[in-house]
């Protein structure tokens, strides 16, 4: 008889449910340039803090945005334009982050209803902003099917750390053995592990398969091989 390998799955979002160069790349260079008000060295200044290429438009693979909270890239930005205020560029950049253009790693409602039907329970543990996170769900037409979500400033901290990842399988009566982390970058694999789940990584954001492979209990090209890998 075919069984289950956890009885919930909780995803990270960018990256994982959004692939994460489709969507964040050309938002960046957007920020940067709005940021930077036609200044070239001020471009310059936060393209290097960012670690983001501008004439190729793309994040480099060592980019501290990729895994980063909201706070932390108010704080990269803020360093690179003199007098500014990380506490008014961190709900700035969550504001336009809401808005960002998404670009699905896969079809998601009818994986996510897939995935319900085979009678998981679903979440999303984001190092964005609760705001962002929450407007790309309800954009994607697939916020219902979540039992949780949280971003970094939902207040159970951010990943690495496995504490949000505890508050999911604890909101949900279940053994941290019991949920499988997905996502694409070391940090969600490492968070998964300190948490005591399974870890599958996905290759939709930066990080390469030879990067996730000695971390992760599974690595797959997208979530859509989700469902298969499930069954045992």
């Amino acid at each position: 008889m075919t069984g289950l390998r956890a009885r919930a799955v909780l995803f990270d979002k960018d990256g994982t449910l959004f692939g994460f160069h489709a969507t964040w790349s050309a938002f960046a260079a957007q920020v940067i340039d709005e940021l930077a008000a036609g200044s070239a060295l001020r471009a310059a200044a936060m393209a290097r803090a960012l670690r983001f290429d501008r004439a190729a438009g793309a994040f480099h693979r060592d980019s501290p945005v990729i895994a980063g909270t909201n706070r932390e890239v108010a704080e990269l930005v803020a360093a690179a334009l003199p007098g500014a205020d990380v506490d008014a560029l961190e709900p700035w950049l969550a504001a336009r982050a809401a808005e960002a253009p998404l670009a699905p790693a896969v079809p998601l409602a009818p994986l996510m209803a897939r995935l319900r039907d085979m009678g998981l329970r679903l979440g999303v543990m984001t190092n964005d902003s609760e705001l962002s996170a929450r407007a790309h769900l309800l954009t994607a037409e697939i916020e219902a099917a979540f039992d949780w979500m949280a971003g970094a400033d939902s207040g159970h901290g951010a990943k690495p750390d496995p504490a949000p990842l505890l508050a999911f399988a604890h909101a949900l009566d279940l053994a941290p053995a019991q949920v499988v982390m997905v996502g694409d970058s070391l940090h969600d694999l490492h968070a998964g592990h300190a948490a005591g789940m399974q870890v599958v990584g996905v290759l939709t954001g930066p990080a390469l398969e030879a990067d996730l492979v000695p971390h992760a209990d599974a690595v797959l090209p997208d979530i859509g091989h989700l469902p298969d890998w499930l069954r045992v």
